[in-house]
């Protein structure tokens, strides 16, 4: 799988709209067949920081992600709002989802 981590720095005009601003792209992104996730967060620390961690099936999903119409719509409508360019890390991973954190099992609780 593709996993990418991205921090968005927002204008502070267009920090409490993100989700707002974003609600098309988003909907988009996680309809597309090779979307494992997409979701975003926002920064505890800086208000304006919004974090978006995604996943993809394969290269092949990637790069459907990367050409679709949303994505280039995204590209012209998202950058008006920030602060400055997106900072990403973006690696492919063998494995298919997520994996639990064993350093803090919780037990059952039944």
């Amino acid at each position: 799988m593709i996993f990418i981590t991205a921090k968005f720095r927002v204008l502070p005009e267009s920090a409490e709209r993100w989700a707002e601003i974003t609600a098309e792209f988003t909907a988009a992104t996680r309809a597309e067949p090779g979307c494992l996730w997409f979701d975003w967060s926002r920064s505890l620390d800086d208000p304006a920081e919004y974090v978006l961690v995604e996943a993809f099936r394969d290269d092949e999903a990637g790069a459907a992600h990367v050409q679709s119409a949303h994505f280039k719509q995204a590209q012209q409508t998202l950058p008006p709002h920030l602060a400055e360019t997106p900072r990403i890390v973006n690696t492919t991973l063998d494995q298919d989802g997520w994996s639990e954190l064993g350093e803090m099992a919780v037990p059952d609780r039944a």
